[in-house]
């Protein structure tokens, strides 16, 4: 569950990408406050996780918008 491609993400149910966001949200804070006591090995994840974030409620949006 490190990132999710964009083909997966439109491929999943409304239901399943709202308990994603739930998971990657909790997981973004969890490695930001991590991040901020002792720096992460690989600093990047936090980039890669805000911007899976984003992928996800973009498509969330384009869905309750076609509705």
């Amino acid at each position: 569950m490190l990132i999710m491609k964009q083909s997966e993400i439109t491929k999943a149910s409304t239901a399943e990408l709202k308990e994603q966001i739930a998971e990657f949200k909790k997981l973004y804070v969890d490695l930001k406050m991590a991040h901020a006591i002792t720096p992460l090995e690989n600093p990047i994840q936090l980039r890669t996780h805000r911007r899976t974030i984003a992928r996800i409620a973009t498509e969330l949006t384009k869905r309750e918008a076609q509705q």
